[in-house]
C-alpha cells in the first residue's frame, strides 16, 4: 500500500510540473487518503499543503489557507520544523493576496525564524528575499531592501540574476563605502 500512496503521490507531482492542476489536485487527495490509511501522518499533511498550494495558484484562497494551516498544524505537532517553515512560507503569500499584509510579513519572519533554526541557508535566504519584497511592498523600504539583501547573501547557489546583482550591490559599496 506504500508504494500505492507515493505512486500517487509522484503522479501528482508530475501532473502538477506539467501544469495539470486539477488531475493534481485528484492525485494529491488519493495519496493523502492512503497515507492516511498507513498511518503517515507527516505524508498526508504533505499531501494537504500539495492541494493548498493549488488551491492557492488557481484563486480558492479560503481552501488553500484551510488545508495550508492544517498541514502546519500537523509539522507542528510532529516537531517537522523543516516542513512547517516551508508551509509557513506557501501561506506567507496567500496572506498577501488577502491583502493581510501584516500577517503576509509575521508568517515570513516565522518561516525565516524556522529555517534559521535548523540550519538552512539557502531556504532562509529564500524567504528573507520574499519577506524584502513584501516589506518593500508595504512601505518599508529601507528595511525591505536591507533584508532582501541579506537573504540574497544567504544563497549558496544564486541564479544568473541573483549573481549579477550581487556583483552591483558588491560596486555600490565599494562606491558608496557602506
Amino acid at each position: 500500500m506504500a508504494n500505492e500512496a507515493n505512486d500517487l503521490k509522484e503522479e501528482g507531482l508530475r501532473l502538477f510540473k506539467d501544469g495539470a492542476y486539477h488531475e493534481a489536485l485528484e492525485q494529491f487527495e488519493m495519496a493523502k487518503q492512503a497515507f492516511e490509511k498507513e498511518g503517515q501522518k507527516t505524508e498526508a499533511a504533505e499531501m494537504l499543503n500539495n492541494m493548498g498550494v493549488i488551491h492557492r495558484i488557481e484563486g480558492r484562497l479560503a481552501d488553500a489557507a484551510k488545508m495550508l494551516e492544517g498541514a502546519m498544524a500537523i509539522f507542528a505537532e510532529v516537531g517537522d520544523r523543516d516542513r512547517e517553515a516551508q508551509v509557513l512560507g506557501n501561506l506567507a503569500p496567500l496572506y498577501k493576496k488577502q491583502g493581510d499584509l501584516d500577517k503576509t510579513l509575521e508568517t515570513y519572519k516565522k518561516s525565516a525564524d524556522i529555517f534559521a533554526e535548523i540550519g538552512d541557508k539557502d531556504k532562509q535566504g529564500e524567504i528573507l528575499m520574499a519577506l524584502g519584497l513584501a516589506q518593500f511592498e508595504t512601505g518599508k523600504r529601507t528595511d525591505g531592501l536591507v533584508t532582501y539583501e541579506s537573504g540574497l547573501q544567504m544563497i549558496s547557489k544564486p541564479t544568473g540574476s541573483q549573481k549579477r546583482l550581487r556583483t552591483m550591490l558588491k560596486l555600490r559599496k565599494a562606491i558608496l563605502g557602506n
